[in-house]
């Protein structure tokens, strides 16, 4: 599996645009789905660092709490998420993500294959003691926040393929309030630690002006 990743921080493959010109305004932009949240007011003091603690330890708690709540979301919708109904990895009309292996080789894949590589991948990561140290005297490496940057930039891939292809099976299961919530967390969290780029986010910009008008997002 691991010839699949490019550990160097250009992992993550590129968006191929496919252009159509029809939409259909998606059931996670619609009221009263996308003001769904259990948390109310506002993300800014979840996300903040805490007093005399170490930011790269402040990183890593969390990136390993959004791995694992993701991973869980994913694995509920998961029977639906198929090779037949899922054959590219894709986030919307205009989006769809090509996985870059090692040698920088991009390749289309089905959607359920591709996050099982970000999973796997992202478990790999965190079990390797080199890039999340968990022992005393163990010190982060200077490219952690680099490879934090490209663990995001995996995972709201993974938002983006859930709510634009599986929000239906999210309201069939009563669970758009926490996964909106979740994800509100998460771009807080990216962005009071500018872990996320711009372009990083543009399959889910609707819902995430929609949060910020709601002053859910710090």
């Amino acid at each position: 599996m691991s010839g699949f990743f490019n550990i160097s921080g250009k992992f993550g493959g590129k968006t191929k645009p496919k252009r159509s010109s029809s939409a259909v305004r998606p059931l996670f932009l619609c009221p009263p789905y996308c003001n769904n949240s259990i948390v109310k007011g506002n993300f800014k003091t979840i996300v903040q660092l805490p007093k005399y603690v170490d930011g790269n330890e402040w990183l890593a708690v969390n990136v390993f709490d959004f791995y694992n709540y993701i991973n869980m979301f994913y694995g509920s919708i998961s029977d639906f998420c198929t090779l037949r109904d899922c054959p590219t990895m894709s986030a919307g009309q205009g989006f769809e993500y090509l996985w870059m292996d090692g040698q920088k080789k991009t390749s289309r894949v089905p959607a359920p294959q591709y996050i099982d590589f970000v999973m796997s991948w992202i478990q790999t990561l965190v079990n390797d003691e080199g890039t999340f140290p968990t022992k005393d005297g163990r010190e982060f490496p200077l490219t952690f926040q680099q490879t934090v940057r490209g663990i995001f930039k995996q995972l709201i891939r993974v938002f983006a393929h859930i709510y634009h292809s599986h929000y239906d099976k999210v309201l069939s299961l009563c669970q758009e309030g926490h996964f909106n919530s979740l994800f509100a967390h998460f771009v807080s969290f990216g962005r009071e630690f500018d872990l996320l780029d711009k372009k990083d986010i543009v399959p889910l910009q609707d819902l995430i002006d929609i949060m910020d008008g709601n002053g859910i997002l710090c």
